[in-house]
């Protein structure tokens, strides 16, 4: 039985607004408690999917917002106005985080306008699927790279020095860290550096007081999903875990919250697993 109906986006990143239905962003039930009042959180790849969930939710939890996003599109602007609902205010900031230079203009622009950074989410992704190794290109290898761990590193480092005590970086890794996945090579390879990255810089952090965390979701309704997929894989994407479905961002991002909040004090180097169901060895 299919999750969803058959449809596929020809650009990758994907389109939010493009998707049918529209991935859950937040819970109508959710409510928020403070937990993250006072803090200045800035979220790549923060327009869309986990990222723009993940948005919302920290602005329902009392935090100032801001986003990278890759491409001028309907979806920067449709988070912005989903986190103003909120009653917090959104900064926007378009650039590719693969370009050090684009990481270093950001870390300053968020310390000119709020004076600090206390959350940073690593979040922006892509993939590419492939029914054979020999389909992965250099190109295509070296991109992926570029865009899903080069710059973890280079915005982390780029924010670091206006990070204070007590601050908190979150990594989007991902179930396939864990497992593999035979069709996605250069992505599930990238995710598995995430996991290692986040355990180093977790210890070289640990005196600084700067907790260093991620998340592994597994199969999640997200533009990621029809712009890298054929329209029969969309169809059935998620049917394979044990909970026979896939999660809609709602039901990854309170995950982030928690890590982002005082909550997780005594969390670092620590990889939350909302899966459906997957065991993995941690």
């Amino acid at each position: 039985m299919s999750q969803r109906p058959p449809q596929h986006q020809e650009h990758q990143p994907g389109r939010q607004s493009e998707m049918h239905p529209h991935p859950e962003v937040i819970r109508e039930g959710y409510k928020g408690s403070g937990k993250l009042a006072g803090k200045v959180a800035l979220i790549t790849g923060g327009d869309s999917g986990i990222g723009r969930s993940v948005a919302v939710h920290f602005a329902r939890e009392g935090a100032t917002v801001a986003i990278s996003y890759l491409e001028e599109d309907q979806d920067a602007a449709q988070t912005s106005a989903l986190v103003e609902q909120e009653g917090a205010s959104c900064f926007l900031y378009r650039g590719d985080m693969g370009d050090p230079d684009n990481c270093r203009r950001l870390a300053e622009d968020m310390v000119s306008r709020f004076g600090r950074i206390d959350v940073l989410v690593n979040n922006a992704a892509e993939q590419h699927g492939v029914n054979a190794l020999e389909e992965v290109t250099v190109e295509e290898w070296n991109r992926t790279f570029q865009t899903n761990i080069h710059a973890y590193f280079y915005l982390t480092h780029a924010c670091l020095p206006d990070m204070p005590r007590g601050s908190a970086i979150i990594n989007t890794t991902s179930v396939n860290a864990y497992k593999g996945h035979k069709h996605l090579v250069a992505y599930a390879s990238t995710k598995g550096a995430i996991v290692a990255f986040t355990r180093s810089i977790a210890l070289t952090l640990a005196d600084r007081n700067i907790r260093v965390n991620g998340v592994a979701p597994g199969p999640v309704w997200t533009p990621l999903i029809p712009s890298s997929m054929d329209a029969d894989e969309v169809a059935e994407f998620g049917s394979q875990v044990p909970m026979g479905r896939a999660a809609q961002p709602s039901e990854i991002a309170p995950s982030y919250v928690f890590l982002a909040s005082d909550d997780a004090s005594y969390f670092t180097g620590q990889v939350l697993h909302p899966n459906g169901g997957y065991i993995v060895n941690a």
